[in-house]
């Protein structure tokens, strides 16, 4: 028989991080703020009536925040440590700057030249990114009896993510986009992998 499995994945809503333009990266576990929980109770209202077989997060609060109505109605959230955002490293915590905006541009240029192995200081490479969602991918596939799940992460590890399910180099990364709380829905029938839905935020306009 042919496994087969849809994967609904969404980014967390909207924090003041993401309002100030400060970095997050997965050592900073904020908290919602009114836009986001605003966002994530748009798409509740949008996704309810889909019948999810399980519901996967990462560790940190925004990511489970943006599915706690789900919790609510009786779905029970697991959280993963291999859905956690990227490690930005030094950067964590800071409102960017003119230099800090050239470090990250740098960075991400290096990125798309196929140079996955930097990161800026003490933080994470793409390749360690990957590598540690490719053996969380493998514990959702191990699920077989779960053909329709929820996956609520963060931006840059979304894009990453992406990469591994469809085989796109992952230095072409920065070709998924995304904003809070959107949404990419994505079949697997057999081991192919495809994108039915990318960055939707229909939902967001009720």
């Amino acid at each position: 028989m042919i496994a087969k499995k849809t994967i609904y994945i969404i980014r967390h809503g909207e924090t003041e991080y993401n309002k100030r333009g400060i970095i997050q990266g997965s050592g900073i576990d904020s908290d919602l703020n009114e836009t986001g929980l605003k966002q994530a109770e748009q798409f509740y209202q949008a996704y309810h009536h889909i019948s999810f077989d399980a519901i996967y997060t990462s560790e940190l609060k925004r990511t489970q925040q943006s599915v706690a109505r789900f919790a609510e109605a009786g779905h029970q959230i697991q959280p993963m440590s291999e859905l956690n955002e990227i490690n930005w490293g030094v950067f964590e915590g800071l409102k960017g700057t003119p230099d800090s905006h050239r470090i990250y541009l740098s960075m991400v240029n290096d990125w798309k030249a196929g140079l996955l192995d930097r990161s800026v200081d003490k933080g994470e490479t793409p390749n360690q990114l990957q590598r540690r969602q490719a053996k969380g991918l493998q514990k959702l596939l191990d699920k077989t009896n779960e053909q329709c799940i929820l996956i609520s992460m963060h931006g840059r590890a979304l894009r990453s993510f992406l990469c591994l399910l469809t085989g796109t180099p992952l230095e072409r990364m920065d070709e998924f986009k995304h904003n809070n709380l959107c949404l990419y829905i994505v079949e697997k029938e057999g081991d192919k992998f495809r994108v039915e839905e990318q960055n939707c935020s229909k939902h967001l306009w009720i």
